[in-house]
């Protein structure tokens, strides 16, 4: 199956409203190892976090919520209202809503139709979508995708470096190594994304940018889903809360951990800085303590992670 973006919320709205959500499963064995996680605020406010989840036989994801949390929907059962009482809202100026991912994607379908797998991590999280309403791609469940890809398929992993000899290259090599992730180096380039592939770039953003995906990170979230925005030719990385605004611009020594994707090809993990300390920082980074539950993470020159987007004031 082709990775490719949720479908947006009005467009899921209607196929849930015409009966195309699906009715669940029910018979089959039980998938190992799934994980619920229920946030607010993109990861910086956790509800429920479940490592053993109640699941009977072969379930939606709609169903492994509804027997770990009171779930209230709409649009007859397809469309998430409120997970244990919170609930998602269009009124105002600030439009929250329910979305979730699978592995660190975005998913494609209302969350009736699509089945849980073997070690799927699925997070579940209310955030303000004015912004924008599509973030393909989240780094907070690593070591997912990269070890269990999506629907019980694992991908290949590409990864992109100027020089794979390099420090930061080397560490991410050996994280992914240590996971027992086999992964090969290809050239920073268009052909690098593409339909069923991981795409993992390394480098400092001047040997970056020549890749389509990474230069959406120059164009703000609404293009990248990433909150943050690397300006100045990236010698600054800037990160932003999530009304879009700029809360803070880092220089020299800064690095920048986000994933994102490019038309609809497969998604692009991007592990970046302003320079070779800032991108060796990144790397260093590159691990399930720094990245847990966050969409995104810059490092700060001092080596502070700073969780994306950050709080708005």
């Amino acid at each position: 199956m082709r990775i490719r973006p949720l479908l947006s919320i009005a467009a899921a709205s209607l196929l849930a409203a015409a009966g195309l959500a699906g009715c669940g499963l029910g018979a089959g064995p039980t998938p190992k190892g799934a994980t619920l996680l229920v946030t607010r605020e993109f990861g910086s406010e956790q509800m429920l976090s479940r490592s053993s989840p109640k699941v009977h036989g072969s379930s939606t994801v709609m169903q492994l919520l509804s027997r770990n949390a009171n779930v209230a929907t709409k649009y007859s059962g397809g469309f998430v209202q409120s997970i244990d009482g919170h609930s998602g809202s269009d009124s105002g100026s600030a439009p929250f809503d329910w979305f979730y991912y699978i592995n660190g994607l975005e998913a494609e379908q209302g969350a009736s139709s699509v089945e849980v797998h073997e070690g799927d991590h699925i997070w579940w999280d209310l955030h303000n979508w004015g912004v924008t309403d599509h973030i393909p791609a989240v780094v907070g469940s690593f070591p997912e995708p990269f070890l269990d890809g999506l629907e019980g398929r694992k991908f290949p992993v590409k990864i992109g470096c100027d020089e794979p000899r390099s420090g930061p290259c080397h560490l991410v090599t050996q994280r992914l190594t240590a996971l027992e992730v086999p992964s090969a180096f290809a050239e920073i380039s268009p052909t690098l994304e593409a339909p069923e592939t991981l795409a993992l770039l390394v480098g400092t953003w001047s040997q970056l940018r020549g890749s389509p995906a990474a230069q959406l990170l120059e164009k703000g979230p609404a293009q990248s889903g990433v909150y943050a925005r690397v300006l100045h030719g990236g010698k600054a990385i800037v990160p932003l809360d999530s009304r879009g605004e700029v809360t803070s611009s880092l220089g020299a020594g800064a690095g920048l951990i986000a994933a994102t994707e490019y038309t609809n090809e497969g998604p692009v993990w991007i592990v970046t800085g302003t320079d070779e300390q800032g991108v060796q920082r990144a790397a260093k980074d590159f691990d399930a303590a720094t990245l847990d539950g966050h969409f995104a993470v810059a490092i700060s020159p001092s080596g502070r992670p700073i969780p994306l987007p950050q709080a708005s004031g």
